[in-house]
């Protein structure tokens, strides 16, 4: 994954109600949600939620798709894995990282 686009997904998931939307189709997976439950689940008004799901989009985060009457919304997790992919990398020298690991990357600083 190229930088720009980490860095337009990361943007993208730097705020509250954002970020817990995405979160949320995480949880529900590939089946995804309709916008009118996402707005119920989360609290969030339809027109709010409009401009989020545009803003995940815009990073790759989310996709729709038409069902019915309904757009439904799901968390795109080919970019998600991608994303923490590009932030791991590098993770503890290249060796694989566990709890213990990671602690022990921490307390070397």
């Amino acid at each position: 994954m190229e930088t720009k686009n980490v860095l337009r997904a990361l943007a993208a998931l730097a705020q509250e109600s954002r970020l817990a939307l995405f979160r949320l189709l995480v949880q529900v997976g590939p089946e995804g949600m309709a916008a009118s439950k996402i707005s119920e689940q989360l609290g969030v008004p339809p027109s709010s939620l409009s401009f989020h799901l545009k803003e995940l989009a815009h990073a790759n985060l989310v996709e729709s798709r038409q069902a019915g009457r309904f757009v439904i919304y799901s968390a795109n997790i080919t970019t998600m894995n991608q994303m923490l992919g590009f932030l791991t990398e590098n993770c503890c020298g290249g060796n694989p990282c566990s709890p213990v690991q990671v602690q022990q990357c921490a307390n070397a600083e």
